[in-house]
């Protein structure tokens, strides 16, 4: 699916990707050429019909560290028109991925720091393992998580946001999922079954569905619908009439499995 310097894609007969941080002897922290790369992915994913669902995970022990320091080197000798323009280029690459009209599940097999925990953010769906660690680090140098900001407040919400945008401090899983910033929680030899029992049930479902469903949850938690009866209503209407869903219902009157549901199989 294309060859990337700090990625590698694979993907498996049923329309499965996987994207893979592939830095792990940097620990998977985020450099220019990622972040380049992440939204590239992210975009030609988005545009592949045959994709029906991304997992989003990394190589080595750690999941993603946050910011290289080469390239946080870089941003601290830029002006400060340089600094917002690679400002921007984080910001529009995690857009991206949250705009993503596929299921993107995370799979953090190991800790998270700053930009990783952005990333875990932009996710529907996050299994981790139970001995991985987080914190939201910028403070201690000096900076703030601003980039990241509105995907982890809109995870985790405002009162857990205030506390650890502000005191660094490190967190467990559990915790991470008692402030919903991760969904499952499962220790490492259990984390591949985890994510396939997550991945499966999105296969049993329509696929254009999916990518309205998840429009509809980010405009009514967003507020971007100044109507929602009218917005919801219309949305539905829609669904009803378009090919999937006239499938859908006709295929479950007739107690036919749906023809959307992507047979097991593993990775071509």
């Amino acid at each position: 699916m294309g060859a990337y310097e700090t990625l590698t894609l694979e993907r498996d007969t049923r329309g499965v990707v996987t994207l893979t941080l592939a830095r792990p002897e940097k620990h998977n922290a985020m450099n220019a050429r990622m972040i380049a790369e992440l939204a590239d992915a992210a975009g030609k994913l988005a545009a592949d019909e045959a994709v029906r669902v991304v997992v989003l995970t990394s190589a080595g022990s750690t999941f993603c560290a946050g910011g290289d320091l080469q390239w946080m080197r870089d941003q601290a000798a830029r002006d400060r028109a340089g600094k917002i323009e690679g400002a921007t280029e984080l910001a529009l690459m995690l857009k991206v991925l949250d705009d993503l009209p596929k299921p993107l599940i995370g799979r953090v097999q190991g800790n998270a720091f700053g930009g990783g925990i952005g990333l875990m953010a932009v996710c529907d769906i996050v299994v981790a393992a139970d001995s991985a660690w987080f914190a939201l680090t910028e403070t201690r140098l000096g900076l703030v998580p601003a980039t990241i900001g509105p995907y982890v407040v809109r995870r985790i919400g405002e009162g857990h946001a205030r506390r650890l945008f502000l005191n660094a401090r490190r967190f467990d899983a559990v915790t991470a999922r008692e402030i919903g910033l991760v969904s499952v929680v499962r220790t490492a030899d259990e984390l591949a079954a985890a994510v396939e029992e997550e991945v499966s049930a999105f296969l049993d479902c329509a696929p254009g569905a999916v990518a309205s469903a998840k429009g509809l949850v980010q405009s009514l938690a967003r507020q971007a619908v100044e109507d929602p009866v009218g917005y919801s209503t219309g949305l539905l209407a829609d669904r009803w009439e378009s090919a999937e869903g006239r499938a859908g219902i006709e295929t479950f009157l007739n107690r036919r499995p749906m023809p959307w549901a992507a047979p097991k199989a593993g990775k071509d």
